[in-house]
Protein backbone atom coordinates (compact mmCIF):
# COMPACT_ATOMS: atom_id res chain seq x y z
CA UNK A 1 0.00 0.00 0.00
CA UNK A 2 1.63 3.46 -0.71
CA UNK A 3 1.93 5.46 1.80
CA UNK A 4 -0.12 8.94 1.87
CA UNK A 5 -0.62 12.35 3.52
CA UNK A 6 -3.04 14.66 2.31
CA UNK A 7 -2.19 18.31 2.09
CA UNK A 8 -5.25 20.94 2.65
CA UNK A 9 -3.46 24.05 1.91
CA UNK A 10 -4.82 27.88 0.50
CA UNK A 11 -1.99 30.04 -1.57
CA UNK A 12 -2.84 32.81 0.77
CA UNK A 13 -1.48 31.18 3.42
CA UNK A 14 2.39 31.88 4.45
CA UNK A 15 2.55 28.56 6.29
CA UNK A 16 1.16 26.58 3.25
CA UNK A 17 4.06 27.98 0.70
CA UNK A 18 6.47 27.19 3.91
CA UNK A 19 4.87 23.56 4.24
CA UNK A 20 5.10 23.28 0.08
CA UNK A 21 8.90 24.18 -0.33
CA UNK A 22 9.62 20.85 2.31
CA UNK A 23 6.91 18.47 0.59
CA UNK A 24 10.17 17.15 -1.58
CA UNK A 25 12.25 16.45 1.74
CA UNK A 26 9.05 14.43 3.06
CA UNK A 27 8.39 12.22 0.16
CA UNK A 28 12.25 11.49 -0.09
CA UNK A 29 11.88 10.52 3.39
CA UNK A 30 8.69 8.70 4.07
CA UNK A 31 8.10 7.58 -0.07
CA UNK A 32 4.90 8.99 0.39
CA UNK A 33 2.49 10.08 -2.14
CA UNK A 34 0.76 13.68 -1.55
CA UNK A 35 -2.87 14.52 -2.31
CA UNK A 36 -3.41 18.15 -2.70
CA UNK A 37 -6.56 19.27 -1.46
CA UNK A 38 -7.46 22.85 -2.21
CA UNK A 39 -9.17 24.67 0.42
CA UNK A 40 -10.60 28.13 1.05
CA UNK A 41 -8.58 29.41 4.33
CA UNK A 42 -11.48 32.27 4.51
CA UNK A 43 -14.31 29.99 4.73
CA UNK A 44 -12.53 27.31 7.29
CA UNK A 45 -11.67 30.30 9.12
CA UNK A 46 -15.19 31.24 9.64
CA UNK A 47 -16.96 27.85 10.06
CA UNK A 48 -14.71 27.37 13.00
CA UNK A 49 -14.56 30.72 14.84
CA UNK A 50 -10.53 31.23 14.10
CA UNK A 51 -9.02 34.59 13.27
CA UNK A 52 -6.10 35.72 11.16
CA UNK A 53 -3.40 36.21 13.44
CA UNK A 54 -2.43 39.72 12.24
CA UNK A 55 -6.03 40.72 13.72
CA UNK A 56 -4.15 40.94 16.91
CA UNK A 57 -1.07 43.22 16.15
CA UNK A 58 1.44 41.69 18.03
CA UNK A 59 0.93 38.10 17.24
CA UNK A 60 0.87 39.48 13.13
CA UNK A 61 4.31 40.81 13.98
CA UNK A 62 5.59 37.77 15.25
CA UNK A 63 4.61 35.40 12.90
CA UNK A 64 6.20 37.24 10.28
CA UNK A 65 9.02 37.20 12.07
CA UNK A 66 8.67 33.72 12.73
CA UNK A 67 7.80 32.88 9.23
CA UNK A 68 11.00 34.57 7.89
CA UNK A 69 13.02 32.53 10.88
CA UNK A 70 11.81 29.38 9.12
CA UNK A 71 12.26 30.65 5.39
CA UNK A 72 15.87 30.90 6.49
CA UNK A 73 15.78 27.42 8.32
CA UNK A 74 14.53 25.78 5.35
CA UNK A 75 16.83 27.89 2.98
CA UNK A 76 14.13 29.12 0.57
CA UNK A 77 13.29 32.14 -1.12
CA UNK A 78 10.34 34.01 1.14
CA UNK A 79 9.18 37.80 0.72
CA UNK A 80 6.29 39.20 2.38
CA UNK A 81 3.66 39.95 -0.36
CA UNK A 82 3.14 44.01 -0.25
CA UNK A 83 -0.75 42.71 -0.47
CA UNK A 84 -1.92 39.95 2.09
CA UNK A 85 -4.52 38.74 2.55
CA UNK A 86 -5.85 38.63 -0.97
CA UNK A 87 -8.39 37.09 -2.71
CA UNK A 88 -7.32 33.63 -3.57
CA UNK A 89 -10.37 32.22 -5.34
CA UNK A 90 -9.65 32.06 -8.57
CA UNK A 91 -6.12 30.71 -8.08
CA UNK A 92 -7.64 27.83 -6.01
CA UNK A 93 -9.80 27.18 -8.40
CA UNK A 94 -6.97 26.73 -11.08
CA UNK A 95 -5.47 23.88 -8.54
CA UNK A 96 -8.77 22.33 -8.52
CA UNK A 97 -9.38 22.48 -12.15
CA UNK A 98 -5.62 21.12 -13.00
CA UNK A 99 -5.64 18.82 -9.95
CA UNK A 100 -5.32 15.56 -12.25
CA UNK A 101 -3.27 17.25 -15.63
CA UNK A 102 0.55 16.85 -15.87
CA UNK A 103 0.82 21.18 -15.14
CA UNK A 104 -0.31 20.68 -11.93
CA UNK A 105 2.70 20.53 -10.27
CA UNK A 106 4.14 23.93 -12.34
CA UNK A 107 0.88 25.21 -11.77
CA UNK A 108 1.07 25.17 -8.07
CA UNK A 109 4.80 26.43 -8.26
CA UNK A 110 4.04 29.32 -10.28
CA UNK A 111 1.49 30.59 -7.95
CA UNK A 112 3.39 29.99 -4.73
CA UNK A 113 6.27 31.19 -6.05
CA UNK A 114 4.50 34.20 -7.95
CA UNK A 115 2.99 35.11 -4.98
CA UNK A 116 5.68 34.45 -2.18
CA UNK A 117 8.85 35.07 -3.48
CA UNK A 118 8.37 37.70 -6.43
CA UNK A 119 5.06 39.88 -4.85
CA UNK A 120 2.85 39.33 -7.67
CA UNK A 121 -0.73 40.13 -7.15
CA UNK A 122 -2.78 36.36 -7.06
CA UNK A 123 -6.10 38.19 -7.05
CA UNK A 124 -5.12 39.91 -10.08
CA UNK A 125 -6.81 37.88 -13.67
CA UNK A 126 -4.01 38.74 -15.58
CA UNK A 127 -1.39 37.86 -13.36
CA UNK A 128 -2.75 34.81 -12.93
CA UNK A 129 -3.38 33.99 -16.36
CA UNK A 130 0.31 34.51 -16.88
CA UNK A 131 1.10 32.67 -13.98
CA UNK A 132 -0.79 30.05 -15.52
CA UNK A 133 0.46 30.30 -18.59
CA UNK A 134 4.13 29.87 -17.14
CA UNK A 135 2.76 26.21 -16.35
CA UNK A 136 1.34 25.61 -19.95
CA UNK A 137 -1.82 26.41 -19.38
CA UNK A 138 -3.25 29.01 -21.94
CA UNK A 139 -5.29 31.72 -21.02
CA UNK A 140 -8.67 31.00 -22.31
CA UNK A 141 -8.39 27.33 -21.37
CA UNK A 142 -7.66 28.60 -17.60
CA UNK A 143 -10.44 30.95 -17.69
CA UNK A 144 -12.64 28.76 -18.53
CA UNK A 145 -11.40 25.99 -16.53
CA UNK A 146 -12.28 28.51 -13.34
CA UNK A 147 -15.53 29.01 -14.22
CA UNK A 148 -16.83 25.62 -14.39
CA UNK A 149 -19.41 24.40 -11.66
CA UNK A 150 -17.68 21.13 -11.14
CA UNK A 151 -14.59 23.15 -10.32
CA UNK A 152 -16.08 25.48 -7.66
CA UNK A 153 -18.14 22.36 -6.21
CA UNK A 154 -15.20 20.34 -5.77
CA UNK A 155 -13.70 23.18 -4.13
CA UNK A 156 -16.02 24.16 -1.74
CA UNK A 157 -16.61 19.96 -0.95
CA UNK A 158 -12.73 20.02 -0.30
CA UNK A 159 -13.21 23.27 2.45
CA UNK A 160 -16.37 21.55 3.55
CA UNK A 161 -14.88 18.29 4.38
CA UNK A 162 -11.45 20.05 6.14
CA UNK A 163 -13.91 21.51 8.55
CA UNK A 164 -15.55 18.22 9.07
CA UNK A 165 -12.54 16.88 9.74
CA UNK A 166 -11.19 18.78 12.31
CA UNK A 167 -8.89 21.72 10.20
CA UNK A 168 -9.51 25.57 11.54
CA UNK A 169 -6.54 26.22 9.30
CA UNK A 170 -3.92 26.15 6.61
CA UNK A 171 -1.61 23.89 6.16
CA UNK A 172 -3.69 20.98 7.73
CA UNK A 173 -1.98 17.65 7.16
CA UNK A 174 -3.90 14.49 7.37
CA UNK A 175 -2.52 10.85 7.40
CA UNK A 176 -5.12 8.68 7.84
CA UNK A 177 -7.45 10.14 10.66
CA UNK A 178 -4.41 11.66 12.28
CA UNK A 179 -4.35 15.67 11.74
CA UNK A 180 -1.57 17.99 11.76
CA UNK A 181 -1.63 21.40 11.39
CA UNK A 182 1.22 23.78 10.63
CA UNK A 183 4.80 23.52 8.52
CA UNK A 184 6.39 22.69 11.42
CA UNK A 185 4.74 19.99 11.82
CA UNK A 186 5.79 17.92 9.57
CA UNK A 187 8.34 15.62 11.32
CA UNK A 188 5.39 14.08 13.38
CA UNK A 189 4.11 14.00 9.50
CA UNK A 190 6.50 11.56 8.55
CA UNK A 191 6.39 9.79 11.52
CA UNK A 192 2.84 9.04 10.93
CA UNK A 193 3.34 7.76 7.32
CA UNK A 194 6.25 5.75 8.52
CA UNK A 195 4.01 4.12 11.05
CA UNK A 196 1.59 3.35 7.93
Amino acid sequence: MTRQVEFFFDFVSTASYLAWTQLPGLIRRTDAEILYRPMVLGAVMKATGNTPPPSIPAKGKYMRTDFSRFAERYGVAFRYPSRHPVNTMSALRGAVAFLDRPEFPDYVKSVFEGFWVHDQDIEDPEILAHLAAQAGIGAEEFQEAVGRQDVKDRLRANTDEAVERGAFGAPTFFVGDEMFFGQDRLDFVAEALQRQ
